[in-house]
């Protein structure tokens, strides 16, 4: 659907031509935080062409709240610079068009990166080398839930795949090369101890901080009701955890918000 004609009785006043945005959370298949960004700027003149139009800022964070977050798309998105009351109902329509495509296009990227990975640990049985290891390694590091996954894959793909039958006389077997060990690889059980334990941690640290912070009387509302709710779901995950790959990426989501709040805590004690 195109954008409406302009107004019949005139164009609005440039300060109301715009229509705010969307800041959206969203977790992916994966289980990665996402941080979705999109912002109405409103009628802008294009550097480019010089033209007057109406431009709609698209911007997606990946591992948003952690240490290693990062912007992993970035786009503009311009429209005729229709300034009536129609056209923000058009603009508002298409922000809500476009956080469902981020969203499409986040998952889209995920299966690419998945690839990606998959591609470079095969690479890395066949040659060993060891700049093909710290790519895949820098991969763990910055998307550790798609490394997950791709490892995953690898090893259904291998416990799948049917024996081949000979046909001929057969040379004597040749040893397949083991998967490369990496924390993945460890028994789950072992990976959801050591979660539950940094949460439970993390927990008690928070529970502690939020009344230092009531004593002090530092306490913010908005923050006190955050670590509850934090608090209260963490402590359903664990009633609920299992030794299961869902349960470990749930647990590592987790701990991860739980850090990033526990942060926010220390900040408002250190003020």
């Amino acid at each position: 659907m195109g954008p409406p004609p302009e107004s019949p009785t005139g164009p609005l006043d440039r300060k109301l031509c715009q229509v705010g945005g969307v800041n959206q959370n969203y977790t992916s298949v994966a289980g990665t935080p996402y941080h979705i960004q999109i912002e109405d700027l409103g009628p802008v003149q294009d550097k480019v062409s010089g033209r007057e139009l109406r431009r709609v800022n698209v911007i997606v964070y990946a591992n948003y709240g952690e240490q290693n977050a990062q912007i992993v798309h970035g786009r503009d998105h311009d429209y005729p610079d229709i300034r009536s009351h129609a056209h923000n109902t058009f603009i508002k329509s298409r922000i809500a068009d476009l956080a469902a495509e981020a969203r499409r296009v986040i998952e889209e990227a995920e299966q690419k990166q998945v690839m990606r990975i998959k591609c470079l640990i095969r690479e890395y049985y066949i040659t060993k080398s060891d700049a093909v290891k710290k790519e895949f390694e820098e991969a763990n590091t910055v998307f550790p839930f798609l490394f997950s996954r791709a490892f995953l894959e690898l090893k259904m793909e291998r416990a799948a795949a049917p024996p081949v039958a000979p046909t001929v006389a057969a040379p004597d077997p040749v040893v397949e090369a083991p998967l490369p060990v990496f924390d993945e690889a460890r028994p789950a059980a072992h990976i959801l101890s050591e979660l539950t334990t940094e949460i439970e941690r993390i927990v008690s640290e928070i529970e502690d901080g939020i009344q230092t912070l009531k004593a002090a009387g530092k306490a913010d509302d908005i923050l006190v009701q955050t670590c509850r709710k934090l608090v209260a779901r963490a402590q359903e995950t664990l009633a609920e955890r299992a030794a299961s790959g869902f349960t470990v990426r749930r647990l590592e989501m987790t701990r991860n918000s739980l850090t990033t709040t526990w942060r926010q805590v220390q900040s408002r004690l250190k003020s």
